[in-house]
């Protein structure tokens, strides 16, 4: 065996090994960050395959065959973002005016605390003019920053944080019993708040922005928060957009497990990635900036929205607001298994007591 072979079969193991190590369903970061580069892995697959069939090194045919299964399984968790799935988000229908009185439109940005370009949200709010801007990792020099955006939207809601965590919402609507929560571990805040809508109609919104996922540590504080959020979405009397920085991918078991718990839906399925993070890196992004929603809402637009100097892309979305569900595909049911696992995670982080994971991250940046 030459040392060419040898390499391949290496690198074959390591995509191999990164493939199925997301199967399992542990709460840690060296297993939940696995569940990022199903796109980065699929392509690297597909090259070793044609790399094994031009070289044809010893063992090429098992070769082949452990890669081309790393394929499909990547292809089956991702291949449903792609525009030949069907979709989860359904379009109005003709007989659903998208009429202003009952559609909102949301930017959900993750501003990055250290970047100090304030005026570049400011200018891609006034662009696309949503109707709520939500901004993540605002410390108080972004929300002074930010101060130009008052004028456009009355209504605001403020929690600097030096941490990462701090939050802004600027709403054209009011933002009525609004507050900010802990949900599970302290520092780490998000928003609840109800909105009606110039026609009367009213939903939930929830602005999230959970612990991200490092290889040395557990993950169960994001994990938790986004059970807690998703039993509590569904539960609330009213529809609900849950929106923000999930620092977890659209495919991931945990996202999934959000999904059959909140009973939401994502309106990327069947219309594409639309990769958020890393804005700097173009061979490494995912999908992190999210927007999930009722059956009640349609979708009418979502795209990706211009740079703002931050590690994150913005996304939009506008959604019209209707009095009956539709859907081409709802999540799963989520099985008592399910509930309890997510019960006892919640649990576990609200008494943990523990400081917020990447506190002082950026002190010096």
């Amino acid at each position: 065996m030459t040392i060419y072979d040898i390499g391949l079969w290496v690198v074959t193991g390591l995509t191999a090994f990164a493939t199925v190590l997301p199967q399992s369903r542990l709460s840690h970061g060296f297993v939940r960050s696995a569940d990022f580069p199903r796109q980065q892995l699929l392509a690297l697959a597909i090259a070793l395959i044609c790399g094994a069939l031009w070289l044809r090194p010893e063992g090429w045919g098992w070769m082949v065959g452990v890669l081309a299964a790393c394929v499909v399984l990547h292809a089956f968790y991702i291949g449903r973002y792609l525009p030949i799935w069907h979709s989860q988000s359904v379009r109005p229908g003709a007989d659903e005016a998208v009429e202003p009185a009952h559609t909102v439109s949301i930017i959900a940005a993750n501003v990055k605390k250290s970047n100090r370009d304030f005026g570049k949200l400011v200018e891609v709010a006034r662009a696309v003019d949503a109707d709520i801007v939500t901004a993540l990792e605002t410390d108080q020099a972004w929300l002074d920053g930010l101060k130009p955006l008052h004028e456009i939207y009355p209504h605001v809601m403020t929690r600097p944080h030096d941490n990462g965590y701090g939050m802004a919402v600027y709403s054209r609507y009011p933002l009525e019993a609004a507050a900010f929560r802990d949900v599970v571990v302290e520092k780490v805040p998000s928003l609840r708040a109800r909105v009606t809508l110039p026609g009367g109609r009213q939903f939930r919104l929830y602005v999230v922005h959970p612990e991200p996922p490092v290889p040395y540590l557990s993950t169960e504080g994001r994990d938790a928060e986004l059970g807690a959020i998703g039993i509590e979405a569904h539960d609330d009397p009213l529809p609900a957009i849950v929106t923000g920085d999930l620092n977890d991918v659209a495919w991931s078991v945990t996202t999934k497990r959000f999904q059959n718990v909140s009973g939401l839906l994502d309106p990327r399925v069947g219309r594409g990635f639309y990769n958020t993070f890393s804005a700097r890196m173009p061979l490494m992004r995912w999908p992190l900036d999210h927007l999930f929603h009722d059956p009640v809402f349609r979708l009418v637009e979502m795209k990706r929205l211009a740079d703002i100097g931050s590690d994150h892309f913005p996304m939009y979305f506008k959604l019209l607001l209707t009095p009956h569900d539709a859907s081409d595909s709802l999540p799963d049911e989520p099985c008592a298994e399910e509930l309890e696992e997510v019960e006892e995670m919640i649990d576990r982080e609200r008494n943990s007591g523990r400081e917020a994971i990447g506190s002082h991250w950026e002190d010096d940046a």
